[in-house]
């Protein structure tokens, strides 16, 4: 048994489930309000036979403990993996000695940043030098409470207090360089405190560990304004957003998530109520904040400065945001008849204009309606992208009016709707004052350019595997791994049969779901070695089933033959995840006429909706594509 299964058999889903959601007893199942979506009937739905979860309304998600709390909590499979042994009582594969030394020194680094913050909090509460800082807090408006609830503190002036303090505890001169409390300067050695006469913000991880420091100066000739403790083993500032372990589950919920600049912002927001505020860390959002956010939302509101710094910062963040989040993949009909595809962004960014001389601080600490308002009004990117431009463009210069058309052209093509999308055109020729047809005739010869492509990333669902469908998905992902050209080819062979190209939901043994999701993600930021960075990535315990994978045994046959058999096992194992469904469905719909339960009739539209993929996927079978 591995210990994927051994964790599962050691915890009851309904006990896992339960203790996020409250869970009502029907029949064999149990049901809920759906927590990935927004209802008022409970489609979600708990078999305890068959240890899964499905929610048969409007996000149709699915899977076992795992998907739930990797869903749930926005965490990745290792962490869910190391939570749920936890929880269990299983342990998972011993680490070599060097993996073992790096936590021990990792845990030694944060108790460390943990003893900091409270020694600067006891400062900033007691000490006499730190008036000036309380009055600053005051100043700004911060309560007592939001002081104590995110931990804020004070440095003491000099160049050593911070040093003495904290060896005394314990600590070493080289722990306080590696946590980035001292400088150390180059040429003779001697440290110094890097934190001095600043008001201490402890900037936290996703558990709420603090890993870093924001810190402010209070005299105005002390520059920078802000500084930041610097890159650690622990702290990365690209990788990290300022909140996020106070605001993921208000996130959630509210299904969007504001993306601010500073401290200040997000702890004014936080006091006034609105929870799911995040910062950067940074003159631009990065790829690796916005996928962590994308594990709760696909909302995002940009709001930043409206300064010039603030207005190109929420340029970039739109086109960094634009490239990086999961895109959804449509069919479109080049005029041959052929059959490609075009990428939608899965995801809904919008940006939110401050009034000038204003920032998100003063606007909710003065006039917190409005804030709402504006949240609720934030632009479409498409409108605030023209706006911007519009204010820039000479409307004379028919060559910048054509540039700034080119400008626009790929974010109106992510925008999803159809109708929307050629309203936006509509918009951008009467702002720009050109002929409408021209914007359209653009927009449709770029999108008749798309080539053939595939999704990079899929949703993580699984359901619970039987061991003959482990041995196919086997079969399936070791012939991926090992010639990573084939999933272009296949996903090709699953888009002219009106089928979804390979996900990760494909997968149910959870095992094979994260080997596939890691390794698609690896493809999608063209790393370099995909395989090493799998065994960097993975949780020990998946390193050997990933050396059975990528057995040279386990893949024989020429390429177009393994595209036609790996083609038809993903067929058939969705024909049996589909079948299973149905079964499901039909039993839920039995109970609910029973009962009298008016949710019969929305079981009945979905067992229709999955019998009609089904067909689908037994006419590709049937095909068996020559």
């Amino acid at each position: 048994m591995s210990v994927i299964d051994e964790v599962k058999s050691r915890l009851d889903i309904v006990e896992v489930i339960s203790a996020y959601i409250p869970l009502q007893k029907a029949g064999r199942n149990y049901k809920a309000l759906c927590p990935f979506h927004s209802e008022k009937t409970p489609s979600f739905v708990v078999f305890p036979e068959s240890e899964r979860w499905h929610c048969f309304g409007a996000c149709g998600e699915g899977g076992d403990i795992f998907t739930f709390v990797m869903k749930r909590e926005g965490w990745d499979f290792r962490t869910a993996l190391e939570e749920l042994a936890r929880r269990a009582g299983v342990e998972l594969r011993s680490r070599t000695q060097a993996q073992v030394q790096a936590e021990e020194e990792a845990d030694r680094l944060r108790g460390l940043l943990d003893e900091t913050a409270r020694y600067y909090h006891h400062l900033l509460r007691h000490a006499s030098e730190a008036e000036m800082a309380r009055a600053y807090v005051a100043k700004r408006g911060l309560s007592e409470e939001t002081a104590e609830r995110f931990l804020l503190g004070y440095s003491l002036p000099g160049w050593d207090n911070a040093r003495a303090y904290l060896t005394e505890k314990g600590y070493t001169v080289e722990e306080l360089v590696d946590a980035g409390l001292l400088v150390q300067k180059e040429d003779t050695g001697s440290t110094y405190d890097r934190f001095r006469n600043r008001l201490m913000i402890p900037i936290r991880d996703l558990k709420g560990r603090v890993i870093g420091f924001g810190a402010r100066a209070l005299d105005p000739d002390d520059a920078p304004k802000y500084l930041n403790s610097p890159q650690t083993e622990l702290f990365d500032k690209s990788r990290t957003l300022f909140g996020l372990d106070a605001a993921r589950r208000a996130i959630h919920e509210e299904d969007r998530v504001v993306i601010v600049e500073g401290y200040m912002d997000v702890m004014q927001a936080h006091q006034a109520g609105f929870a799911n505020v995040v910062a950067q860390m940074g003159t631009a959002l990065t790829e690796a904040q916005l996928k962590q956010l994308q594990r709760y939302t696909k909302r995002l509101v940009l709001a930043l400065d409206p300064d010039t710094a603030g207005v190109n910062a929420t340029l970039r963040g739109v086109e960094v945001a634009r490239e990086t989040l999961e895109q959804e993949w449509e069919p479109i009909f080049d005029p041959r008849g052929l059959v490609g595809y075009e990428g939608r962004l899965g995801a809904e960014i919008r940006v939110l204009r401050l009034p000038g001389g204003q920032d998100p601080d003063d606007l909710i600490r003065e006039e917190p309606q409005r804030w709402t308002k504006l949240v609720e009004g934030a632009l479409p990117v498409v409108e605030f992208y023209l706006q911007m431009l519009l204010e820039k463009i000479d409307l004379s210069d028919t060559k910048a009016k054509a540039q700034t058309v080119d400008i626009l052209l790929p974010v109106l093509r992510a925008v999803s709707n159809p109708v929307e999308r050629e309203d936006y055109a509509q918009k951008i020729a009467r702002a720009l004052q050109v002929d409408a047809r021209s914007v359209l005739a653009r927009l449709r010869a770029v999108e008749r350019q798309a080539t053939r492509r595939q999704p990079d990333t899929a949703r993580a669902q699984d359901r619970q595997p039987a061991r003959a469908e482990a041995d196919l998905e086997s079969h399936c992902l070791a012939a991926l791994l090992q010639r990573p050209g084939l999933l272009q080819q296949i996903d090709e062979k699953l888009a002219d049969s009106q089928l979804e190209s390979l996900q990760g939901k494909d997968f149910q043994d959870a095992g094979n779901r994260a080997v596939f999701e890691t390794w698609q993600e690896l493809l999608s930021i063209e790393h370099p070695t995909p395989i090493e960075g799998l065994r960097e990535q993975l949780p020990e315990d998946l390193h050997s089933r990933l050396e059975e994978l990528l057995a040279p045994d386990r893949v024989e046959l020429a390429d177009e033959q393994m595209v036609r058999d790996v083609s038809l096992t993903v067929l058939r194992l969705r024909e049996r995840s589909l079948k299973r469904l149905g079964q499901e469905l039909s039993f839920l719909t039995l109970e609910a006429r029973e009962e009298g339960d008016m949710r019969a009739e929305a079981y009945v539209g979905a067992l229709r909706s999955y019998r009609e993929t089904l067909l689908r996927t037994q006419q590709a079978l049937a095909q068996r594509w020559g």
